[in-house]
Parts: C-alpha cells; sequence; structure tokens
C-alpha cells in the first residue's frame, strides 16, 4: 500500500489555536484600517447613491473570491440587505458564463469585463472593480472602460492599492486595504460592502 503523504493530524488544541489567531488578525486588520476607511467608504456609497437617485445602476466585477463578492454585493442590491425595500439596479459582470467564455475564446481574459462594461454602461452609472491586488488585468481594462463611458469608478483593492489605484481620476474613489494577507483582506472587503448595502439603504429609507 502507497504511503499517505499527509501527515498526522494534530491535536485539536492545536487546530483551535490557529483558529484564534487567525480571529485575531482578522479583528487587528479591520481595527486597524477602520479609522482611515470609514470616511473613504462614505465617499463611495454617496457616489453609489446618486447613480441610483438618478436612475442609473452599479456594475461590479473581480476574479476569483472578488466574484464571489461581486455577486454577494449585487445580490444584496437587488434582492433586500437587512430591510424590505424594492430591488435595486445592480449587475454582476462575473456571472454570464456564456458571455465570458465567448470573449476570453474570441478575443482575451483581460476583456471579459471591458467588453460588457462598454456594452451596459451608460455616463452616471458606478463601476465597483474588485481585486485584493490591486493588479487584475480584466479589471484595469474595466475600469479604463468604464472612463471612455464616463462612468466613476470605485476600486476596492488591497495592499500598497496596485496599478488601479494609478488610474482613478476625477470622482473616482480608491478604499484600499492595507496588508500582505489575501485572506485578511477579502475579509475587509466584506465588511466593506455590507458597510456600502447598509449606506445606500439608510439613504434611501432612513433610520432603520
Amino acid at each position: 500500500m502507497a504511503k499517505s503523504n499527509l501527515q498526522t493530524v494534530p491535536d485539536s488544541t492545536t487546530l483551535i489555536t490557529r483558529v484564534k489567531n487567525n480571529f485575531q488578525e482578522s479583528i487587528l486588520t479591520t481595527r486597524n484600517c477602520m479609522e482611515d476607511l470609514a470616511p473613504i467608504i462614505a465617499q463611495a456609497a454617496a457616489q453609489m447613491i446618486q447613480a441610483l437617485l438618478t436612475d442609473r445602476k452599479i456594475l461590479i466585477c473581480g476574479n476569483g473570491g472578488s466574484a464571489a463578492d461581486a455577486q454577494h454585493f449585487s445580490a444584496e442590491l437587488l434582492n433586500r440587505f437587512e430591510r424590505e425595500r424594492p430591488g435595486l439596479p445592480a449587475i454582476s459582470l462575473t456571472t454570464d458564463t456564456s458571455t465570458i467564455t465567448a470573449i476570453g475564446n474570441d478575443y482575451h481574459f483581460d476583456d471579459i469585463f471591458s467588453k460588457q462594461v462598454r456594452a451596459l454602461g451608460q455616463a452616471g452609472d458606478v463601476l465597483l472593480g474588485i481585486s485584493t491586488s490591486g493588479n487584475s488585468r480584466n479589471v484595469i481594462r474595466a475600469i479604463e472602460a468604464a472612463h471612455e463611458r464616463g462612468i466613476v469608478c470605485v476600486a476596492l483593492n488591497g495592499r500598497e492599492g496596485g496599478e488601479i489605484a494609478g488610474l482613478l481620476t476625477g470622482l473616482d474613489v480608491n478604499i484600499c486595504v492595507p496588508g500582505s494577507s489575501t485572506a485578511r483582506i477579502q475579509e475587509v472587503h466584506g465588511i466593506v460592502i455590507h458597510c456600502l448595502c447598509d449606506l445606500i439603504d439608510y439613504q434611501l429609507l432612513g433610520q432603520g
């Protein structure tokens, strides 16, 4: 019988300690960026609220875990967050596999979001581009396409902001989560998304 490459399962105390360490690191990352990010998140929410009040929409894109975050945010807007309200116009550009694979096959994977932005985007919309590194080529091209269409961009990135941070201009907003761990950055991204949902509902529905 072939010898397993798996190590012996550690005792439960070791596993519990690692879980607690993950919680502590997440708490520390969140606490360290809360003060700096709060006014920036509010600024991003204001741009989104303005778009929604003028019958425009929010487009969202990202890769991997950030694609899941894009779908998460669009679902909270299209359905509901914590209170009953009509659905709000939001489109995750990560969900149409036929479109994504057609663009990737006929053109390039870097174009999977930018071609959708050019087809669906209108001046006054908001694009939320999510990239933990800030260097995702297809998100970068989506931002460039958004600028061509007169669309305000909100970047949700990490580390030093990457190339995306240098593309933002005018009314664009950069929500950059500092840190070296992708997991910790993504955890804060989840909080940011919920803050945006809360601020949008607060503005549209009042105190709940």
